[in-house]
């Protein structure tokens, strides 16, 4: 499985899983699927036309002229929708670059130059065999346009909450955690999360000053396991009230 990892601003690293062949094929039948009805429905447009205009040239004319943003669609929607047609977003998945950051229109613009070899010359077998045999699952529009494409599926883990992972057998320390609040705790948490990831140790110091004011605790346990079993005995207390 390929994952896309991006160091934000504040140290904080996220982590997105970079789709395979299977999840693009599926967003692209959709998206075709789409493209279909729409030439289903040109078609009667071009129908009713030939009852008001017997001029051949303009019947095509005309007919060229409504399909014509169809021709576009796949440029024009990533451009719209950041990153996502209509078949991308009903698979939760998203063109971004490579750093994760938004696409511009400048990368949409190769990408989808480059779908007449990926797709269209050799019936999609160049794009597939790309995004098979690369590491980041970049079809030659990617590579080129310095993007990916990745899952934006969110993943509800236990380190996205207040809550921690308390064993049926623990033994809480601090018996006055309770005076927190579930912000105060999230607030914590944040700050916990982030000091710890980014190796900031005198964040790590200020803030465990700071609940052991709050908290009136005199603990000998080193900050980071100070604030940890501050934040699990929070958890034991509140899950078993």
């Amino acid at each position: 499985m390929s994952n896309l990892q991006i160091n934000t601003t504040q140290n904080v690293m996220l982590h997105y899983k970079i789709v395979g062949v299977g999840e693009r094929i599926i967003a692209f039948l959709i998206d075709g699927f789409l493209l279909y009805l729409y030439a289903v429905l040109v078609q009667f447009i071009g129908t009713a036309i030939g009852y008001i205009w017997e001029d051949s040239w303009s019947q095509i004319g005309l007919v060229s002229l409504i399909f014509l943003p169809a021709m576009f669609y796949s440029l024009l929607m990533h451009s719209l929708f950041n990153g996502r047609t209509v078949g991308k977003m009903l698979m939760q998945i998203r063109v971004v670059r490579v750093d994760g950051t938004p696409v511009h229109w400048s990368n949409l613009l190769v990408r989808w130059m480059l779908r007449l070899v990926d797709i269209w010359l050799f019936f999609g077998s160049v794009g597939i065999l790309a995004i098979l045999f690369t590491d980041k699952k970049q079809r030659l529009g990617d590579a080129a346009a310095g993007t990916v494409v990745v899952s934006t599926k969110k993943k509800v883990k236990v380190s996205h909450t207040i809550l921690e992972e308390v064993e049926e057998n623990y033994i809480p320390t601090f018996t006055n955690v309770t005076l927190l609040t579930d912000k105060d705790v999230r607030l914590i948490k944040e700050t916990y999360q982030i000091a710890k990831s980014s190796r900031d140790y005198k964040t790590l110091t200020v803030l465990r000053n700071k609940i052991e004011q709050l908290l009136n605790t005199q603990s000998d346990l080193y900050d980071i396991q100070y604030l940890d079993t501050v934040l699990k005995d929070y958890n034991f207390y509140t899950q078993n009230i």
